[in-house]
């Protein structure tokens, strides 16, 4: 891979619990190149959205950052001015969240929001309104000047997504965060916004990262792919790696939970058995290991660090595949 430029080193994240610290992201390395289209994948609650947000440190206020690196384009952005985190926050790294109607401001027409974006970045007066009729028209919007006049009730779940997605472009950022962008939407709006996204990267060249539980996502869109299991990531590799020969029991669990194209499918689908932990109950061993088949007393004593699988893909796991219970 390239020279990356978002690379997040040992990022540790805990929440304030009474008189204790809970870690929620363990330790997670990452790094996306120019260009590059990267997913994370995992369950709810397994850091996914809590790692990009603290790219941009847009955490809660009773998170805090414990630890590690966050460089972009040769910067460590948890050491960088607040002057110049504001300017990287929605220019060079933009962020579209799942829910639209809890990202806009109800009260502010369209064309008013994403000019204050324009405007936090330096344009200003007839640019900035410019430049918003223009995005809008570029994510398929028709009437531009009728919507940029809309409150966000007057329009569509499908149509607000694409306005996240104007807002987040109108800056032309080098990296765009998609944060399970089509989660509220229809299936047939699903699939409009993630052609919008692929052509839009295609077209501008800025570098992707998914957020998403949905692998059928991710084995359409992304060339590279980073499972997040208890606060950490536990596989990374290609795509086509990850899919065709998964390393980690939880990876191998996920990709069976999906539907077949065969007539299989109308058989019950497969379960990870459990839940996943609880994070202030993590007392050592790899926290997968009571929802695996395969884990034995190494895996309780000792919690593995990512290791190498063949050319660029690595997992936290002790065992090789072979080894593993079916």
């Amino acid at each position: 891979m390239t020279q990356p430029l978002l690379s997040i080193r040992g990022l540790r994240v805990g929440l304030r619990r009474r008189k204790q610290t809970v870690e929620l992201i363990r330790g997670v390395d990452l790094d996306v190149a120019p260009g590059e289209k990267v997913g994370i994948v995992g369950e709810s609650g397994s850091g996914k959205t809590l790692t990009m947000l603290s790219v941009l440190r847009l955490l809660p206020s009773q998170l805090q950052i414990l630890g590690g690196e966050i460089g972009f384009g040769g910067e460590d952005l948890l050491r960088v001015a607040p002057e110049r985190l504001r300017q990287v926050r929605g220019g060079e790294v933009a962020m579209v969240y799942q829910d639209p109607m809890t990202s806009l401001n109800p009260l502010l027409r369209i064309g008013s929001q994403i000019e204050e974006t324009l405007h936090a970045h330096g344009v200003e007066g007839g640019r900035a309104a410019a430049r918003t009729r223009e995005v809008l028209g570029h994510v398929g919007l028709p009437d531009p000047e009728r919507i940029e006049s809309s409150y966000p009730h007057e329009l569509s779940g499908g149509m607000l997504q694409r306005v996240m997605i104007a807002m987040s472009l109108s800056t032309s950022p080098r990296v765009l965060v998609a944060d399970e962008p089509t989660t509220a939407l229809d299936v047939t709006i699903q699939q409009q916004i993630l052609d919008l996204v692929e052509s839009l990267q295609t077209e501008t060249g800025m570098a992707v990262v998914w957020v998403t539980h949905d692998l059928g996502v991710v084995a359409r869109l992304v060339d590279r792919v980073a499972v997040m299991y208890a606060g950490r990531v536990v596989e990374h590799g290609s795509t086509r790696d990850i899919f065709a020969r998964p390393q980690h029991p939880y990876t191998a669990a996920l990709l069976a939970s999906l539907p077949g194209p065969s007539a299989e499918h109308r058989l019950p689908l497969r379960q990870i058995g459990g839940s996943p932990p609880d994070p202030g109950q993590l007392a050592g061993g790899c926290p997968f290991r009571f929802r695996c088949s395969s884990a034995d007393d190494h895996c309780a004593a000792e919690e593995p660090a990512l290791l190498r699988r063949g050319a660029g893909q690595f997992a936290a796991c002790w065992k090789e595949p072979s080894t593993w219970v079916q």
